[in-house]
């Protein structure tokens, strides 16, 4: 693996990397259907993403038990340490999510996946200015075609979805200045958490901890005022939940824990290509499962999302001074 001013350079990926990737995006192409079969309308949202960042955390404490990293943490975990390492993306997170919420209701679903796929771009900016971890050329066509791959699945998932009669103004400022404040954040806080486990050397297992934690708060704090704080209260916290409710909660959360393994072990940039290429998975459970099949656009962006990971996995950014020496 290379190294860039001390940093690691994810250069290549190792077989568990590999397979932390393949399941990270078999998780994330999953997700959606999953969500739709086994979570009911009745079952109130905070509810489920609290119990999702609780099971994370348990199977987090689980595996740092069994890889004994659990004994020497209470000697080496600082508070400050902590919210430097994890506080700091974990708040970036909630302040995005908070403005995608916003650009939501503003944009029609093709403008806003597209705009929401510039992050991929934003991550690798940021890692080049944290991380200093430049991109050969080679990389950087291939997320040009990754990008290309992104837009095309965008407009085959929003060409059938009507336009909203919303003024140009609101749809400026509500919409689409918040969606793209959200990549730049969404980049930030990648980076972060990349630097926090090649520099910092923090366990991927106990960032997912401290982030969900922090975040579980957040989302406690924003109960007081919200509507799902309010039918909390009234109709109680598991309202709506059957047995099959726990199935999308545990698999958001194992998919948490493989999102950091991925960006702890192969970099932000590449977390954006297993993203791109969950979106494919989906439309080929869509038609496995539903009976709908693959868009055009769909068949036109596998093979750029297929050429886009083997050019960016076969030529690494190198550095000529060190070759020479």
């Amino acid at each position: 693996m290379a190294t860039t001013n001390g940093v690691k350079s994810p250069s290549r990926m190792g077989p568990m990397v590999l397979f932390y990737s393949i399941l990270l995006t078999l998780q994330y192409g999953a997700q959606p259907l999953i969500s739709k079969r086994c979570i009911g309308k009745e079952v109130i949202v905070t509810s489920s993403v609290l119990t999702c960042e609780i099971v994370k955390v348990v199977c987090a404490l689980i595996l740092m038990a069994r890889d004994g990293s659990l004994k020497g943490l209470s000697k080496e975990w600082t508070l400050m340490g902590s919210l430097t390492a994890s506080g700091l993306p974990a708040a970036i997170y909630a302040l995005q999510n908070s403005l995608l919420q916003i650009s939501y209701r503003s944009l029609d679903s093709l403008t806003f996946s597209i705009l929401n796929q510039t992050k991929i771009f934003f991550t690798a900016f940021f890692t080049f200015i944290i991380l200093r971890q430049k991109q050969s050329v080679q990389q950087i066509g291939a997320l040009c075609l990754l990008i290309m791959a992104a837009v095309l699945l965008s407009v085959g998932e929003g060409s059938n979805k009507s336009s909203s009669g919303i003024s140009p103004d609101q749809v400026l400022f509500y919409g689409i200045i918040p969606v793209l404040a959200a990549s730049v954040l969404s980049g930030l806080a990648s980076s972060l958490c990349q630097w926090a486990s090649q520099v910092k050397k923090h366990s991927s297992y106990l960032m997912t901890v401290e982030m969900s934690i922090v975040g579980s708060l957040c989302l406690l704090v924003s109960t007081l005022k919200s509507p799902d704080g309010e039918a909390i209260k009234r109709y109680g916290f598991f309202h709506g939940w059957t047995a099959l409710t726990l199935v999308p909660v545990i698999s958001n959360a194992l998919g948490g824990i493989l999102v950091g393994l991925v960006t702890s072990h192969a970099g932000g940039v590449r977390k954006g290509f297993v993203i791109v290429s969950a979106l494919l998975v989906t439309a080929l459970l869509q038609f496995a499962f539903e009976g709908k099949p693959p868009s055009s656009y769909c068949l036109v962006a596998l093979p750029l999302v297929i050429s886009s990971i083997s050019l960016y996995q076969k030529y690494p950014y190198l550095d000529k001074k060190k070759k020479k020496v």
